[in-house]
C-alpha cells in the first residue's frame, strides 16, 4: 500500500523554492508587501522547520523535555501575538488569552485519557491549539485597538451617560472578539469536506 505522506526529495525542495519565488513576485508586483520580506519569511520557515524537526525527534523520548518545549512554544506564541498588537511592554498580556484558550482543552484531553502523555502526541497537538489561539488573539487585539481608536467618540458618549470605562470599552470589544473567531469557526465547518485531518 503506497504511503499517503509527501516524500522529502530534491523535487520537493525545487517545488517549494519555485512557489516561494512566485509568492514573493506576486507580493512585490502587486504592492502587497516587499518581496524581500516574503523571501525572508519563507527561508526562515524552512530553517526553523529543519531545526525544530531535529530537536523534536530528540526530545519526544522524555516527557519533561517535551513539556519544556511546549512552554517554549507558548512563550514564542505570546510574544508573536503581543508584538502584532502593540510594541510596548503590554504585549505580555497576550499570553493570557492564549493560555485561557489552550490550557482547558489540553487539561480535558489529558485528564480524560483521550491523548497519551507522550511528546510525540502532545507537541503537535498542543502546537496546533497554541497556533490557533495565537491567530485569534492577534486578530482580536489588533482590530480592537483600531476600533477603539476609530470609535473613541462612542466610548466617550457611553462614559458621559454614566457607564464605567470597562463597560464602555466592552461594548466595542465583544463584537470584535467574536469576529476574530471566524477563521477558526470556518476551519471547523469544513473539516471532513475540504480539510481532511490525518489524511497525510
Amino acid at each position: 500500500m503506497p504511503s499517503a505522506s509527501i516524500p522529502v526529495t530534491p523535487a520537493l525542495g525545487v517545488a517549494i523554492a519555485l512557489l516561494l519565488v512566485a509568492a514573493a513576485a506576486v507580493a512585490g508586483l502587486g504592492g502587497l508587501a516587499r518581496y524581500r520580506n516574503v523571501l525572508f519569511a519563507g527561508l526562515r520557515g524552512v530553517v526553523q522547520l529543519l531545526v525544530v524537526s531535529l530537536l523534536i525527534a530528540y526530545i519526544v523520548r522524555w516527557t519533561a523535555l517535551a513539556a519544556a518545549f511546549i512552554v517554549l512554544m507558548f512563550a514564542i506564541a505570546a510574544h508573536t501575538a503581543g508584538r502584532r498588537i502593540t510594541s510596548d511592554r503590554t504585549w505580555l498580556w497576550a499570553g493570557l488569552p492564549i493560555a485561557a484558550g489552550v490550557a482547558p482543552a489540553v487539561l480535558v484531553l489529558v485528564v480524560t485519557g483521550a491523548v497519551p502523555l507522550t511528546g510525540l502526541v502532545l507537541i503537535p497537538l498542543v502546537g496546533q491549539l497554541i497556533g490557533g489561539a495565537l491567530v485569534a488573539t492577534a486578530l482580536a487585539g489588533r482590530r480592537l485597538l483600531d476600533e477603539l481608536q476609530q470609535r473613541r467618540g462612542e466610548v466617550e458618549a457611553a462614559l458621559a451617560l454614566g457607564m464605567v470605562d470597562r463597560a464602555a470599552r466592552l461594548e466595542i470589544a465583544r463584537p470584535v472578539a467574536g469576529s476574530a473567531l471566524v477563521p477558526a469557526l470556518d476551519q471547523t465547518r469544513i473539516v471532513g469536506t475540504v480539510t481532511l485531518p490525518g489524511a497525510s
